[in-house]
């Protein structure tokens, strides 16, 4: 759920193309969207997610108004946020509503040059203040940073302040080529593994934090060395839909929310106050551009060795890189993906 496209910040790498606009979701959206959660909730887990822009920036009480939209005991709502609006309010009103808070950190202040606010000034003191007054609150939080100098010593750094900081989990984002940045992520193999495996040694020699990427290795691996290779399933594709302050739904990669190819039209399968979410996923997964991302999946599988842990990668990278969505390996494959799995490969040899 995008609550507003506006973000208080302007970080460099940024893919969002309508951060400085303030356009607001109603609560006809989150109405019309919420008749089709809420009956998924009945039998299933379902997390909403808010982010956006900077969904903070909706203000409390629009926020709660669009939250309480949505019901049921297994429904849950989880917020990413860059922490720069937090306050003692905001905390009490995630600790309230059992809201599950994410935060954007790049590492120390050295690394975290790329989160500027809209004059320029570094953002890192905002954040950490933020962070502070979360943590203090007692509420246990995730990090996403995004990663555009991929090297042991970034890592080292990234993984030291996110645990002194009292986070509990980490996923890393090498930074992509995608949206309105339009900056290479064409990285050398090797920088990026041994990347990857420094993380994984910081890890190993302090276990405070969890690492989203290393644990989808290790999870892999495990599964792999249990059972014939033939017997693994098939990767799931999640049609993950991404619901936009305007009600209209993109699929699979919310980096294409807005964005029109010239070649296969809109990303956008429709909207959400004229048809439910099931009936937009049923049409928008039969759509040229996913028939065509499919097709890129297929050639995939049949060309790439690690097409079991990857499972053909979003169509955002495909697109935004090679501007087709049937090509196979991309830079975001190589860096998050086939560097990732090498290094921590690498970090499990070393222990050996």
């Amino acid at each position: 759920m995008q609550p507003t496209t506006l973000c208080n910040l302007d970080c460099r790498y940024c893919y969002l193309p309508h951060r400085a606009r303030r356009l607001t979701m109603s609560r006809e959206v989150a109405m019309a969207t919420a008749r089709s959660v809420n009956q998924w909730a009945r039998d299933r887990d379902v997390d909403v997610v808010w982010h956006g822009g900077e969904p903070l920036a909706t203000g409390r009480a629009l926020l709660g108004d669009l939250m309480d939209c949505f019901n049921g005991e297994r429904l849950s709502h989880s917020v990413q946020t860059n922490a720069t609006l937090i306050d003692e309010r905001w905390c009490e009103f995630f600790l309230r509503r059992g809201v599950r808070v994410g935060v954007s950190l790049d590492g120390p202040a050295q690394d975290n040059l790329a989160r500027t606010d809209r004059r320029g000034q570094p953002a890192f003191a905002r954040i950490v203040r933020g962070i502070q007054l979360l943590t203090e609150a007692g509420l246990e939080l995730s990090v996403i940073a995004v990663v555009s100098d991929p090297t042991p010593e970034r890592a080292r750094r990234l993984y030291r302040v996110v645990a002194d900081l009292g986070c509990r989990w980490l996923g890393v984002n090498i930074e992509e080529e995608e949206g309105v940045n339009r900056r290479t992520n064409a990285y050398p193999l090797q920088q990026v593994r041994a990347f990857w495996a420094a993380l994984a040694d910081s890890w190993q020699a302090d276990r405070r934090v969890q690492l989203r990427d290393v644990d989808n290795v290790l999870a892999y691996a495990t599964k792999a060395l249990g059972e014939p290779s033939d017997s693994l399933p098939e990767a799931v594709i999640d049609p993950l839909p991404t619901i936009g302050h305007d009600g209209d739904v993109t699929l699979i990669s919310p980096e294409l929310a807005g964005f029109v190819s010239a070649r296969l039209g809109p990303f956008a399968c429709g909207n959400v106050t004229t048809r439910t979410l099931d009936q937009l996923i049923h049409d928008g997964l039969n759509a040229s551009w996913a028939q065509e991302y499919f097709r890129g999946v297929s050639r995939c599988r049949a060309e790439c060795p690690y097409f079991g842990f990857c499972g053909g990668g979003p169509p955002a990278n495909r697109y935004f890189e090679q501007a087709r969505l049937d090509g196979s390996e991309t830079n975001y494959c190589r860096n998050s993906k086939i560097a990732l799995m090498e290094g921590v490969l690498d970090h499990a040899e070393a222990l050996s």
